[in-house]
C-alpha cells in the first residue's frame, strides 16, 4: 500500500470538502483553524497531487426523472485484454452508466445504470447493451430502494505522515 503523505489539517480540509464541496476557503480555513492563504494553499495541493479531482454537484435522481436504478452484471466471452479495453471503452460511452467495475468473480463487470422507467431500460439492453462487443451474458439486477449513496470516502486509514514538507 502506497505511503500517503497528508496530516490532520488536510484530512479535515478533505473531509469538509466531501461534506460541501462549495464552501467557501474563508469558511474552510476557519473549520479546519487555519488562516485562508495557508488553506487554499493546501487546497491546491490536494488537487494538484491528485486527492481532490474534481468538484461537482450530486443531482436528485427522482427529481430529474431517472427513478430506475439497475445493477447490470456483464460475462465476457473473451479474456484477452484486448476484448476487456474494447468492452470498457464502449461502455464509458453510455450516458446512463453511471458506474461501472470491472471484477474478479462470476461476472467480468458491473455497471450501475440510471435510466427513467423499466421500458426505457428495456430499449436499452436490448439495442444498446446486447450489442456492446465481446458481451457473452448480461443479467440485471433493479434495485428497489437506495438505502447509502453519494457518500464521503472514510479517511480514518491515512496516517500522518514522519516527515515531509510543512504546508500549513
Amino acid at each position: 500500500m502506497p505511503y500517503i503523505e497528508i496530516d490532520s489539517i488536510d484530512r479535515k480540509i478533505l473531509k469538509e470538502l466531501q461534506r460541501d464541496g462549495r464552501l467557501s476557503n474563508s469558511d474552510l480555513s476557519k473549520i479546519v483553524g487555519l488562516s485562508p492563504s495557508p488553506c487554499l494553499r493546501r487546497v491546491k495541493r490536494l488537487e494538484k497531487e491528485g486527492f481532490i479531482k474534481s468538484f461537482s454537484a450530486v443531482l436528485d435522481r427522482q427529481k430529474i426523472g431517472l427513478s430506475l436504478t439497475v445493477f447490470a452484471e456483464f460475462t465476457l466471452g473473451s479474456a484477452s485484454r484486448e476484448a476487456a479495453m474494447d468492452f470498457e471503452n464502449q461502455l464509458r460511452a453510455i450516458p446512463q452508466v453511471v458506474t461501472c467495475h470491472m471484477l474478479s468473480g462470476s461476472s467480468d463487470c458491473l455497471a450501475e445504470i440510471v435510466v427513467p422507467s423499466i421500458e426505457i431500460y428495456e430499449t436499452l439492453l436490448s439495442q444498446t447493451l446486447r450489442e456492446l462487443p465481446h458481451v457473452r451474458d448480461i443479467r440485471s439486477n433493479i434495485a428497489l430502494k437506495r438505502v447509502k449513496s453519494e457518500t464521503p470516502m472514510p479517511l480514518d486509514h491515512i496516517k500522518r505522515p514522519l516527515s515531509g514538507p510543512d504546508c500549513s
